[in-house]
């Protein structure tokens, strides 16, 4: 246990003492003042704090200092009952604070009470309430607008974090604060019946027990029991005015006194007005001048000094600054700085089509691409970067197109009254529509109405809401072009993440023997193929063992494919331990073989482009009959030439998988549905 907790602790065990053991009267007066010194301090720093949740704690500590003052309660009217004492505090105020009067000292603590209970209490228990309901209605307002703050760029992921858990301690901060105010109302109460209590037995005791007259009972016990009513009900006003102050310091930025000084003062001529009007009275009325005209003025001249000031502000204002001064240079047409940045990634769409990011208006893109960044995170193993979101009123109105970093990858269009029935492979007339291709597959579509829903449904047909056909064309477009994402920078992140749990791993890798943009050619080839780089830890590994034998990234690729084996074969196998493939006869396989070239920099595939053809054609051939089967195309080859396949292949089936042996679990059944050969 730290130094700071111990005060705390003890004053809880203290509290507990108060209420079972009687207190020497010199300690219950050294508690009585540590009771004001921390009403008073918590008052100052209620008034200083520029957001109540500075002093989140604050729900806590008033129930603390309320069972404090209690406690105090219990053992100063157990003094006073017992001994006609209670201590050098409470006899100061019962006979200095109030004259030895007991009447005028009972009228005291009565208007402390009505302050206390009836104004103070009463408005902060209607403030927290209200500030507690409308804080819960506004968080799902307030969650929305950091998410598009964050989807935008405008803010970071961090920066969100902080966001949605300050808006979280807000909620809670006001709830607890209305139950809180309750603890101050109910400390009032108690005050009042304990004053009562203590005079009527007072007097009773003090005549009964320790022999007094009724006049000497009176005169004694009021005295104490005024007093002891002051000392408690004064620090009870200081915190239920912290309790006010700070549930109404929503709208405020800066401390109390800052903004006291600056919104009450804000208007120099009203002093003049309320000097002019206090000097009135002194004039016309009978009230002596000399009370008056000092008054009248200060005011005067405090109007002249501020007005002066706020004429220089504004002077000051009005002058431009540098930073104004660097805008204006910034803004000039020889100015193109601003130009040369260009966003990773862009989504554009016409002026129709603003209802898709428009929460006002029910849109949700902006959650769904959140979503698309988490779910690509998990497939991909990328962070991917944010999602820039414009209109372009150049783009037709149901138009949108994605960008990446500044070029046109992938267009379409959105009918945003209509929903997009997808063929399930039979006669398109079925239904009515609007015929077009669905953007992310290319796959045969309708545009159709919402009163032909249900019978699309009914025909086979997948239909699907305007803003999943454009969030699935973003999440296919990003994959296919994930490797041109991934730079030496992201390259540079993820490496300083795996070191966090790998340091030792990580170590032997970079930078040497491989640099960074070694590493980053490396996994750009696998997304480009649609390999997962999540499991950095075992391509690391492998990177550990063949980086020393050779820097070719084509090489040192294949090494990191045949490591994450389990992982691709799983990736393909449509069945339980069952992968259908197409495989490269015995002859197509020697001439690639023997047609590879090594040099300095490298290996290439200096192959005849009619045999390259040929290939080609070969394949397209068993694609086709695979089609028809519905099964995607996997070609299997041997590993010295599946690199070679694969460069002759992506440009005219960039999406067709091509693997080794080397890349297949011994467990998985591999099953031949097509030979190429020429």
């Amino acid at each position: 246990m730290s130094a700071r907790e111990l005060p705390v602790v003890i004053g809880v065990v203290l509290i507990i003492v108060m209420l079972v053991i009687p207190l020497p009267s010199w300690l219950l007066s050294i508690l009585i003042m540590i009771n004001i010194s921390l009403a008073l301090l918590v008052l100052l720093v209620s008034m200083n704090m520029k957001e109540p949740l500075e002093l989140s704690v604050f729900p806590s500590l008033l129930l603390v200092l309320t069972l404090f003052r209690l406690g105090l309660n219990v053992s100063t009217t157990r003094s006073i009952l017992g001994t006609g004492e209670a201590g050098g505090v409470v006899e100061t105020f019962g006979h200095f604070v109030i004259g030895g009067n007991p009447l005028v000292g009972f009228v005291v603590f009565i208007i402390l009470i009505i302050i206390q209970f009836l104004v103070i209490t009463k408005g902060a228990e209607r403030v927290s309430e209200v500030a507690a309901r409308f804080t819960l209605d506004a968080m799902p307002g307030k969650q929305m607008s950091i998410d598009a703050d964050l989807n935008a760029g405008m803010i970071s992921e961090k920066q969100a974090i902080d966001r949605r858990e300050k808006i979280q301690r807000e909620a809670d901060f006001y709830g607890a604060m209305d139950g809180a105010s309750k603890f101050v109302k109910g400390d009032a109460i108690a005050g009042i019946v304990i004053t009562l209590i203590n005079i009527l037995f007072g007097i009773i005791i003090g005549m009964l027990q320790m022999g007094m007259s009724i006049t000497e009972a009176s005169q004694t016990f009021t005295l104490l029991t005024v007093g002891d009513g002051l000392v408690s009900q004064i620090p009870a006003l200081m915190i239920s005015t912290a309790t006010g102050i700070i549930v109404t310091r929503a709208a405020s930025t800066g401390n109390l006194s800052e903004d006291i000084t600056q919104q009450l003062f804000a208007f120099p001529v009203m002093l003049y007005v309320t000097g002019g009007t206090i000097a009135a009275l002194g004039l016309i009325t009978p009230i002596n001048d000399v009370i008056t005209m000092p008054i009248a003025i200060l005011l005067g001249v405090g109007g002249y000094y501020l007005s002066r000031a706020k004429h220089q502000a504004v002077r000051e204002e009005m002058a431009p600054t540098e930073e104004e001064l660097e805008d204006n240079e910034m803004k000039s047409p020889e100015s193109v700085v601003n130009l040369l940045s260009v966003d990773p990634i862009e989504f554009e769409f016409g002026y129709a089509l603003i209802p898709l990011a428009d929460t006002n208006q029910g849109g949700d893109l902006l959650d769904r691409i959140v979503m698309i960044r988490r779910q690509l995170a998990l497939e991909l193993g990328l962070v991917i970067p944010v999602v820039r979101i414009r209109d372009n009123i150049q783009l037709q109105p149901n138009e949108y197109c994605l960008k990446i970093k500044g070029n046109e990858v992938a267009k379409g269009e959105l009918l945003l009254d209509h929903y997009l029935a997808i063929s399930p492979g039979m006669d398109d007339d079925l239904i009515e529509g609007i015929d077009t291709l669905e953007p992310a597959f290319k796959m045969p579509a309708k545009w159709i109405s919402e009163s032909a829903k249900e019978q699309a449904e009914m025909f086979g047909y997948t239909v699907v809401d305007p803003p999943s056909v454009v969030s699935t064309h973003i999440t296919e477009v990003i994959k296919s072009y994930a490797h041109e994402l991934i730079g030496r920078q992201e390259t540079k992140q993820l490496i300083d993440h795996t070191k966090e749990t790998y340091p030792i791993l990580i170590e032997e890798v970079t930078p040497n023997p491989l640099s960074v943009g070694d590493i980053q050619r490396v996994l750009a080839k696998l997304l480009k193929e649609s390999v997962s780089i999540r499991n950095l830890p075992i391509i690391f590994e492998v990177l550990a063992d063949y980086g020393k034998m050779t820097s070719d990234t084509d090489l040192l690729t294949e090494y990191v494919r045949q490591g994450l084996a389990r992982q691709i074969t799983s990736q393909y196998t449509v069945q339980e331990g069952l992968l259908r493939v197409l495989t490269l006869s015995g002859k197509v396989e020697k001439m690639m073989a023997e047609a590879v070239q090594q040099t300095e920099h490298g290996n290439y595939l200096s192959l005849d482009p009619n045999v390259s053809q040929a290939i080609v054609e070969s394949i397209a051939k068993q694609t086709e009959t695979l089609s028809f089967q519905e099964q995607s195309p996997i070609v299997l080859c041997s590993p010295a030439v599946r690199m070679y396949v694969r460069q002759i292949t992506e440009r005219y089936f960039p999406h067709m998988a091509v693997l080794s042996y080397n890349e297949l679990e011994a467990n998985v059944e591999v099953q031949s549905v097509g030979v190429v050969d020429i």
